[in-house]
């Protein structure tokens, strides 16, 4: 897979299909989008043209590197991920034709039905079905994708994530929220407890859930091992930043500097302070025995 990040650097000479979109959180709703773009004939040719925010700002559902290799196991040749500065002010008519048809020679456009492109977000479905007559160019449309009656949007899924309900953010996904990220050096302070963890620190400008202990999936190398994963300042012991903390009970081995995907699936309890260390630990057994109930009954990533 091939990813590009400058837009004048995008210089193709094959026709190709391409999805639009922001696809900030690759949730099921756009997932149909990109699924569209990859169909006969052309799934040897193409693309994502997205970007490597969220246009709005919104914090992140999804990193950009879990973006880009989940794009590129469903079969995405080409990406080309912008900074959203480099095309907010190119009028819409000229983005289509400077960029979509001379720069990527799309054949075939898939977008959602809110897709807009094009300064001040100008241009819409009706533009784009217009210009696309004018090239030759096959259209894909998507509706919406609904779940009880609603949109699946990114919005939502912030929401879901921001209220501690994993399950309801997971099923929006289609797989469960979480991020990659390298194993760093923590305080040790759980080694000395007889509770060893992987400690990740939380990507910059990623949605946070509430502070508190998660179940969890954890994938080392091939292989996924149930964890309970802690995410916050570890209010008994004291931490000077906020991390994601993950005790895996099967597991035993150096990890720092690996890196491994974090899945969280089920709130189990907020962070709280705890008289002793002798309380603490007995907490921890018994989380322990929580998330490996959640984790049996919730299929591997």
């Amino acid at each position: 897979m091939v990813t590009i990040t400058n837009i004048k650097e995008i210089r193709e000479n094959t026709p190709c299909s391409l999805a639009l979109g922001a696809f900030d959180g690759l949730h099921r709703g756009h997932m149909a989008v990109i699924r569209a773009a990859l169909a006969p004939p052309f799934a040897e040719h193409a693309g994502v043209l997205t970007f490597s925010g969220s246009p709005s700002g919104a914090s992140a559902v999804i990193t950009r590197e879990d973006k880009e290799a989940l794009l590129e196991k469903e079969g995405v040749g080409r990406i080309y991920s912008l900074c959203f500065s480099q095309v907010r002010d190119i009028p819409a008519e000229e983005f289509f034709w400077d960029t979509l048809v001379g720069r990527c020679k799309a054949a075939r456009l898939c977008c959602g039905e809110d897709f807009r492109f094009g300064r001040g977000a100008k241009g819409d479905a009706a533009l784009l079905r217009r210009l696309c007559r004018e090239a030759g160019i096959e259209l894909c449309i998507l509706p919406a994708v609904l779940d009880s009656g609603e949109k699946i949007s990114s919005t939502r899924i912030r929401a879901a994530v921001k209220a501690g309900d994993l399950p309801l953010a997971n099923h929006l996904l289609g797989r469960p929220f979480g991020f990659s990220g390298e194993v760093v050096h923590g305080n040790h302070i759980g080694t000395g407890l007889g509770f060893p963890t992987v400690n990740q620190a939380i990507p910059e400008g990623f949605v946070l859930p509430p502070f508190g202990v998660y179940a969890s999936w954890i994938q080392i190398e091939a292989a996924w091992y149930y964890g309970v994963t802690n995410i916050g300042v570890k209010p008994t012991v004291g931490s000077d930043r906020v991390l994601s903390e993950t005790w895996i009970p099967d597991w035993s081995g150096d990890l720092y500097g690996k890196r491994l995907r974090l899945s969280l699936l089920q709130f189990i309890r907020p962070e709280q302070k705890f008289a002793s260390l002798e309380e603490l630990k007995a907490e921890i057994r018994k989380n322990a025995v929580q998330a490996a109930e959640i984790t049996a009954r919730t299929p591997l990533p």
